[in-house]
This record gives C-alpha cells, structure tokens and sequence, in this order.
C-alpha cells in the first residue's frame, strides 16, 4: 500500500531543499482523491513548522492549458504565509527548482466562505489586486502527471499581491472579464493575454473554488486570499531581473529575483 504521507514528507523535503525528485507517478498509481490526500499531508506538514494557510490557488483556469494536460476541470492549490512576497519584493530563485511566473488576478474574502452552504461565494469577497504567481514544479525536467502536479500543492511556491482595491467600485467601473494582461521581465514584453483567459470570467473563479473546497476539505475562512488563475502561459523566471505585470485598470504588480539556477 502507498504510503501517502511519507509521499508528501519526500515533496516537502524537495520544496525545502530545492532538489527535483522523480514523479510520484513512475512509482504510485495515485487517483485524484489519493493525490489531493498528499496534497493536504504536504499542507499539515507546514503547518506544523508554523507556516499557516492564506489562501487558495486554481490551476488550469486556462481552456488551452487544461486541454493540454488532458483534464476537465480546475486543480486546487493551498497558499502559505511563507509564500507571499511584497509588491515591489524580492525573491531568490536559487531557492527553486523549476521557477516560471505568470499574472493573475487575486481575490481577498470579507467573511468566511462556507463550501457547503447554497450561497454564492462572490457575496464574500470584499477586495481584487493583480497578482503574480511563482509556480515551481518539484518535478525533474518539468515533467508531471495531472496527480503529480496536484499532490505538489498545484506547483505552488510564491505570489505577489498588488494595490487591494475594493471589488464593488472595482466591478462597477471595469469589465473584469475584459482587462488587457501584459506581462514583462527585464523590461521587455514576455507575454501578453486577457483576464478572460481565466475560466472567460475571474470571478467564475470564486464558486470554482468554493466547489472545490466542498470536493477537498479546504477551509475559506475571512481573510482568504484567491488567486483566480492564469491570465497568460507561465514564462521561466530567471535571477537579477524584475518582473511587472499590468491588469488593465486594476494597475501593476512587481517582484525582483536574485540567486542563480543550477544549470
């Protein structure tokens, strides 16, 4: 029998030490529900070195992507406190194995989102920024299955929130599903994309992850942040550059990066 925990231990220990490990895959024939079991094991393992729950992630939001991976349906991912960064902050890659970046909007929750009850989870939400997220595949060469990525926590390592801006002024003065998405590193474009890209809508988002959290046990207490998924592909993230994305008129985000990668 698969032991799920010590499957979770082998990925936390890869996070920690910045050290690609062979897919879980090649050696355990995980079903979905077993991969978000890891999943949640990796997340109490944090916990426990006080690196408490923030948030939540959505993974896949993009129809190419998920058409890609051969999947259906979004992934769900956990945010620690250890992964935020500060607008305008820096990161070291060296710390990561297979770092790429990409814009997205986020999300800040008012109140708790019940996974169970009937309500509508946009009722909860209070405040929207553009974001940044830094996904880091423990995985070697970036290869993984739809259970691998989603017991390595949906590739979560880092994210950056920009200007909170309240969500009522935000989506009565702007098309949320229609902002322009420019994404640069160095100061040259590297992507460029829309917020419709994510799920035709980031606000579908919001009962996407609410399911989600009913599916998985996820916990969306006030004070959750969500980021709603990608609005352009990931682009690798190299070290000594800064990084900007622009959402339309929800304004900037920036991170810088430092260290260097093996290779």
């Amino acid at each position: 029998m698969t032991d799920l925990d010590d499957l979770a231990g082998r990925l936390d220990a890869a996070v920690r030490t910045a050290t690609a490990i062979e897919q879980l895959s090649l050696e355990a024939d995980l079903t979905l529900e077993q991969a978000y079991a890891v999943q949640a094991a990796g997340v109490r393992i944090r916990e426990q070195r006080g690196d408490a729950v923030v948030g939540a992630k959505l993974g896949f939001t993009s129809r190419a992507k998920a058409e890609q991976m051969g999947v259906s349906d979004v992934i769900v991912g956990v945010l620690h406190r250890g992964m935020a960064v500060t607008d305008g902050g820096t990161v070291d890659v060296a710390a990561m194995v297979h770092p790429r970046i990409e814009p997205e909007i986020a999300f800040l929750t008012g109140s708790d989102i019940d996974p169970h009850d009937e309500g509508d989870a946009v009722a909860a939400v209070t405040h929207v920024a553009p974001a940044l997220e830094i996904i880091d595949s423990r995985y070697r060469d970036f290869r993984f299955s739809l259970t691998d990525v989603v017991a390595d926590n949906a590739s979560s390592a880092a994210f950056v929130v920009g200007e909170w801006r309240p969500f009522d002024q935000a989506r009565a003065e702007l098309d949320l599903a229609a902002l322009d998405v420019v994404l640069t590193v160095g100061g040259a474009e590297a992507a460029r994309g829309s917020s419709a890209d994510i799920l035709g809508d980031p606000v579908l988002a919001l009962d996407a992850v609410k399911r989600m959290a009913r599916q998985h046990g996820l916990a969306l207490p006030a004070g959750s942040i969500i980021l709603a998924g990608a609005a352009t592909a990931a682009v690798t993230l190299p070290a000594g550059t800064t990084v900007e994305a622009t959402v339309g008129g929800l304004g900037p985000v920036r991170v810088a990066t430092t260290g260097d990668l093996d290779g």
